[in-house]
């Protein structure tokens, strides 16, 4: 039995380039950096992104556009065809969550009669469900934005 400690690798190491040990080495005079310009000089850096003076391509491309409604929520899709799946022989089904509401959707067949307490629902989810004899409750409901009353104008 061999330990970790005695295994020994089968490659070895790769050695350093030692830059600027004479012309001899291979690697003197220029060491490696070439003749002349900004690369060869000490600290000649080129930032990302620079392509020599011509305008980058990140400033060419457009900006992205429009904005993102932190407000807004994306309910979680629910098909008629999923609800026979989750009732599992129950009768009643609640989904229920108002980080991320479920919302039901009229795709698909049901033919089990159910009582399903959820977020949203579509009208054709509603009228599939009602069809097969089962009900639906919706708990979250969006209500109409306010109408202002008209104001009066001065001149009356």
């Amino acid at each position: 039995m061999s330990l970790l400690t005695t295994l020994k690798s089968k490659i070895k190491p790769k050695r350093r380039k030692l830059l600027g040990r004479g012309n001899g080495s291979g690697h003197g005079t220029f060491c490696g950096r070439g003749v002349k310009g900004q690369k060869s000089h000490t600290g000649g850096k080129i930032r990302r992104g620079f392509e020599g003076g011509q305008t980058p391509l990140a400033r060419k491309m457009p900006k992205v556009g429009g904005f993102k409604n932190p407000c807004m929520i994306k309910p979680r899709v629910l098909n008629v065809s999923d609800l026979e799946k989750l009732a599992r022989g129950k009768s009643e089904l609640t989904l229920s969550d108002k980080k991320r509401p479920y919302k039901l959707l009229g795709d698909g067949e049901i033919t089990k009669a159910l009582t399903v307490k959820i977020d949203k629902a579509s009208k054709s989810a509603i009228e599939k469900v009602e069809k097969a004899g089962g009900k639906v409750e919706v708990l979250f409901k969006i209500l109409p934005p306010k109408i202002l009353p008209e104001k009066k104008s001065k001149k009356e």
